[in-house]
């Protein structure tokens, strides 16, 4: 049992490093109306955008995507001594995923954790996470829909890992898992929009906030 002490411990201090909400702790420090409050209601970086402040949406967007890659990375680098491997940084990319979905600071409503995930796919291999991030640009510049691309993007991310392994890295049954539960999370988290989409009244890249 003690051999999976330091696995569990790696993952849940990676849900609560998830569960810190940036755009709500960027927008309060900035004396910026509380993201749940306006807009999509969506404590993101793409609503935080629509408050017009591109500085805060950036800190946000960056923030939100450090807390998913920084307990990977530190696994990969720092895990080999407790016996923390790539399954078991996989697994704690997915946990500071679900804490940013599910933060237990903040009453388990939290985000649809697109940059967590972006983050946390870059820790795992960088060079899936710059192919699952170009499907996103590439979606976004061309329709302007956020909800859109991330939709694309969680959709190929399992598909590019299928595709690399063997040539880029190596297959890992667990990270592959790790990448299916997170490409149906924020398939469901966007569940919303891809109504709105189907209906044509989702809000474009830009948009300001409704009052």
């Amino acid at each position: 049992m003690s051999s999976y002490l330091p696995s569990l411990i790696a993952i849940v201090l990676s849900y609560l490093l998830g569960s810190l909400s940036f755009a709500v702790i960027v927008s309060k420090a900035l004396g910026m109306a509380d993201p749940r409050s306006y807009g999509s209601k969506n404590p993101g970086a793409t609503n935080v955008l629509r408050s017009g402040n591109k500085g805060a949406a950036l800190a946000t967007l960056l923030l939100d995507a450090v807390k998913g890659w920084l307990p990977v990375f530190l696994i990969h680098h720092l895990g080999e001594p407790y016996g923390l491997g790539t399954g078991t940084a996989a697994l704690a990319g997915l946990a500071a995923f679900l804490g940013h979905l599910f933060p237990i600071f903040f009453g388990f409503q939290g985000g649809k954790g697109v940059a967590t995930a972006a983050g946390a796919l870059l820790g795992i291999e960088w060079l899936l996470g710059l192919a699952t991030g170009t499907t996103w640009l590439i979606i976004a510049v061309f329709f302007r829909y956020s909800s859109l691309a991330s939709i694309v993007a969680a959709f190929f991310a399992p598909a590019y890992y299928l595709i690399g392994g063997g040539i880029a890295w190596p297959l890992d049954r667990e990270v592959m898992l790790a990448l299916i539960a997170i490409s149906l999370l924020l398939i469901w988290r966007h569940r919303e929009n891809i109504r709105r989409l189907s209906a044509g009244t989702e809000s474009r890249l830009g948009s300001k906030a409704k009052t």
